[in-house]
């Protein structure tokens, strides 16, 4: 089960540098200026060993008292409904609005936890000011400072108290889990309906046609596994905005959730932004992954079409780019069972596990053919290299000065484990330990 936590707040009170310094990166675009956030941001997060994905809500627009009174209440509502924990962000330096009375209405009548982070909080005056929240009736404040970090540490401590210990499992736990992922309009439903030979997902041109996370279960050819279609994931959309943040939550949820993540692009249109995007979240997520290039009949091709197209999406994917890409149809039903076998195999290659003789051997004689550099004179010794027993493929190499193995040796480590041992479409994690 996923831990998801969704920022809501109004305007310009910092919930994109929050989501900046809870996810460690710099994804979120932040400035003064109110609604700079318009596409829907996610990322993980990890703290006290517990990973977490965090949703950014982003800005809401603010020109118009009816625009704030539709779109306030439908992110809300949805956030309350998709996610564990809500992050209500409030601004101590303008004190309570409007607005952030609207919002508080509707998380009192929520069941969900509800924490309130009040912002900008960074001497001790302002902690006296950021009392008056309390009116709110949302219980407990967590006075922080998200440009500065101060703050952040305690709400987290709270927040990760509040996710489940133990996830619920389902009954068929050893079932395989596929998700589809993708843009909308990429062809999604179709596919799934093309392998089941059943019209079971509605498909329209009308982007947002799925907007919930549709299980099928899939028993045919010695196969037997769920594929899961999602909601299309988009960056800028002609869809209500409330489609598409829960088109969002719905699919991060499966990516969470699932073994193997099958990409779809459109073939018509290439790999764009947003693809990369969630190509990045499989990766952090170690799931397993296929990319499928749909509506490959569409496309004028010549002798050197899949070899250029191949090309351009590994230079986009970059540095993980032992991943499996075919080239289908779903609609002339072109190599779907290709992709099936293919994704299979991917699953299978997650678990796999290689013997620590075998390894050695293979990756010994690597390592003294191309020796880690000195450093200050001098000279690291790889003497051992085991797999870890980790959920997914992770492999420990034991060297007498571990801290000087810097990323280029890390990564041609992973190269040769690639090159002899098949871990097609799994992300590897290399650890370099003390002898």
């Amino acid at each position: 089960m996923s831990n998801i936590i969704a920022i809501v707040g109004r305007p310009n009170v910092g919930k994109s540098t929050l989501f900046n310094r809870l996810t460690e990166s710099r994804k979120a675009i932040v400035d003064e200026s109110a609604g700079v956030t318009r596409d829907r941001q996610y990322g993980k997060g990890v703290w006290n060993g517990i990973d977490f994905s965090v949703i950014d809500t982003g800005g809401y627009a603010v020109n118009s008292e009816d625009i704030f009174e539709g779109e306030i209440r439908k992110q809300v509502m949805l956030a309350i409904e998709e996610t564990d924990v809500i992050v209500f962000v409030v601004d101590v330096e303008n004190g309570i609005t409007d607005m952030d009375e609207e919002v508080a209405a509707v998380l009192r009548r929520s069941s969900k936890k509800v924490f309130v982070a009040v912002n900008k909080v960074d001497n001790n005056m302002r902690i006296i000011d950021s009392h008056e929240f309390y009116s709110l009736g949302l219980g407990e404040l967590f006075c922080i400072s998200s440009m500065t970090g101060s703050g952040t540490g305690e709400l987290l401590d709270a927040i990760v108290k509040e996710f489940p210990e133990d996830a619920p499992v389902e009954v068929e736990e050893n079932i395989p889990h596929f998700a589809i992922i993708g843009r909308p309009n990429v062809g999604k439903s179709s596919f799934i309906n093309a392998l089941t030979g059943e019209d079971r997902n509605i498909v329209t041109d009308i982007a947002g046609t799925t907007r919930d996370s549709i299980h099928t279960r899939y028993n045919k050819f010695g196969h037997d596994f769920y594929l899961v279609d999602t909601a299309g994931l988009r960056k800028r959309t002609k869809v209500k905005e409330d489609v598409e943040f829960y088109s969002t939550m719905r699919s991060i949820r499966a990516i969470e959730d699932s073994d193997v993540c099958i990409l779809i692009l459109d073939a018509t249109r290439g790999m764009e932004s947003q693809d990369v995007s969630i190509f990045n979240l499989m990766v952090r997520n170690k799931k397993g992954i296929v990319i499928l290039v749909n509506k490959w009949d569409l496309i004028e091709k010549n002798n050197s079409s899949t070899i250029e197209y191949t090309k351009q999406i590994k230079e986009r994917i970059a540095p993980f780019v032992d991943v499996p890409i075919l080239f289908i149809s779903a609609l002339t039903k072109q190599r779907i069972l290709k992709a099936l076998e293919t994704a299979v195999e991917v699953y299978e290659n997650r678990s796999k596990k290689v013997k620590t003789s075998e390894l050695n051997e293979v990756m010994l004689k690597a390592i003294e053919a191309y020796a880690p550099p000195s450093i200050k004179g001098k000279y690291v010794k790889i003497k051992y290299v085991t797999q870890l027993p980790s959920q997914t493929p992770s492999f420990a190499f034991f060297a007498n000065l571990p801290q000087y193995i810097k990323e280029p040796y890390r990564r041609y480590l992973e190269n040769k484990v690639r090159e002899n041992f098949n871990f097609a479409g799994v992300p590897i994690q290399i650890y370099i330990r003390k002898k």
